[in-house]
């Protein structure tokens, strides 16, 4: 995907479950999941083609997130306004 569609992550109030996101340094698309508080961090699935593999996820900070990470513009702008 390009990265017309894809902005920095700049609050966790964007980090809304079933956002897409996308690594600032690679093309790879990946599925937020809900946030663990155990674990301290969002689940982040694969998404290949637009089937996201559940049997494989990563758990992964919200300061990683902000710092490595782009979210799907739509996605980012929808939970800001609601």
């Amino acid at each position: 995907m390009k990265n017309n569609n894809f902005e920095n992550i700049f609050d966790a109030y964007q980090l809304v479950s079933g956002a897409k996101i996308k690594g600032k340094q690679q093309d790879e698309i990946f599925e937020l999941g809900a946030y663990d508080a155990l674990k301290r961090g969002y689940t982040v699935y694969p998404l290949e083609h637009g089937i996201k593999y559940e049997d494989f996820s990563v758990i992964v900070s919200e300061r990683e997130l902000k710092a490595n990470f782009l979210i799907e513009a739509g996605k980012a702008n929808t939970a800001i306004a609601a």
